[in-house]
């Protein structure tokens, strides 16, 4: 890893390592001398109020051009590694910037932790990571007019609020409409160049991958989405936004336009009274766009099924297209 900007002093000169272990040595040494301390978040006692904290940031570029940071959060709630994607470089972690004990200038950099870009930072010259002194006050200095230039925008940002579904985003199951729609909230906000996306760990409408399957099975005895929770005895829904409504004050934003055909999803995170939906925009699933794919998609009678069950008995809005229930 290079992190001497040009203008900084020069290191001293010091032998490399010369074999695979001696190299490891040599990264421990940069990396944990001295060690920060991560901080703890104590697990929910007595309803305690939703604590999180992001503990890394890093920028993430696109296949498409574009890019993304993605900031990975702790908290009180759960043991869960829950996410936000970020686009734009106006929208910040507030609790990213809280300082460490024991921690160096380099290790917030290390922790994604540092303002402005890496790029006006790093160079090519030096893979050490123990500063001296006067580097060291360099990369302060740089950091604090970086910081100081900061500026968040008071727009609205496009938000989504997704659960994980590794069925639908991964092994791209027709069963629902879960990869499409984060493929497409990610696309409108890399288009837009701001935006943010709470990935929250909820598989299966928050009961599990293990219960979810269970309930794909059911669903193939002819059971709908809803049905197959129930008879597993799961609400229809489990999923809560106490931590999405968290997240998104920590990324310091009061009113979002959300994608979403949930009104369940706004109705919650409205009710902590700290966000607020100026706009609500429909995540139309290209089958039943007025503009749909030049091809069929494959699967989608069971996937059409899916989402008029979602309109018939969740309240999602959307307008079923005739015939889409059969």
């Amino acid at each position: 890893m290079n992190v001497v900007h040009d203008n900084a002093p020069a290191l001293p000169p010091r032998s490399q390592p010369t074999t695979y272990h001696e190299y490891i040595d040599f990264l421990k040494q940069q990396l944990h001398s001295p060690s920060a301390i991560t901080p703890t978040l104590k697990q929910q006692h007595n309803n305690d109020k939703v604590r999180i904290q992001c503990q890394v940031r890093a920028r993430i570029p696109t296949n498409e051009g574009g890019e993304m940071y993605l900031y990975l959060y702790k908290n009180n709630q759960d043991t869960k590694e829950h996410l936000a994607i970020v686009y734009g470089d106006d929208i910040r972690s507030r609790s990213l910037d809280n300082t460490w004990e024991n921690e160096t200038i380099m290790n917030r950099i290390v922790r994604g932790a540092y303002y402005g870009r890496l790029e006006e930072v790093v160079t090519d010259e030096s893979r050490n990571l123990n500063l001296n002194e006067d580097q060291t006050r360099y990369l302060e200095e740089q950091q604090a007019k970086a910081k100081a230039q900061f500026a968040q925008s008071s727009n609205p940002p496009l938000v989504r609020i997704h659960s994980e579904c590794f069925t639908g985003e991964t092994v791209h199951s027709a069963r629902c409409d879960c990869g499409e729609q984060l493929d497409e909230a990610m696309r409108l906000m890399q288009e837009a160049g701001r935006g943010v996306v709470v990935y929250l760990r909820q598989e299966g409408r928050g009961i599990g991958l293990l219960e979810k399957l269970k309930a794909y099975n059911l669903q193939d005895l002819g059971h709908d989405t809803v049905a197959a929770n129930v008879l597993l005895k799961h609400p229809p829904d489990a999923r809560t936004y106490g931590i999405a409504n968290a997240i998104l004050e920590d990324l310091g934003l009061k009113d979002v336009m959300m994608l979403t055909n949930n009104p369940d999803k706004i109705e919650q995170l409205e009710a902590y009274g700290s966000i607020k939906v100026v706009e609500r925009r429909a995540m139309v699933p290209r089958s039943w766009s007025s503009t749909p794919a030049s091809s069929p998609l494959l699967g989608s009678k069971e996937l059409d099924k899916y989402l008029a069950v979602k309109v018939r008995k969740m309240r999602h809005l959307l307008d079923v297209p005739q015939g889409a229930e059969k």
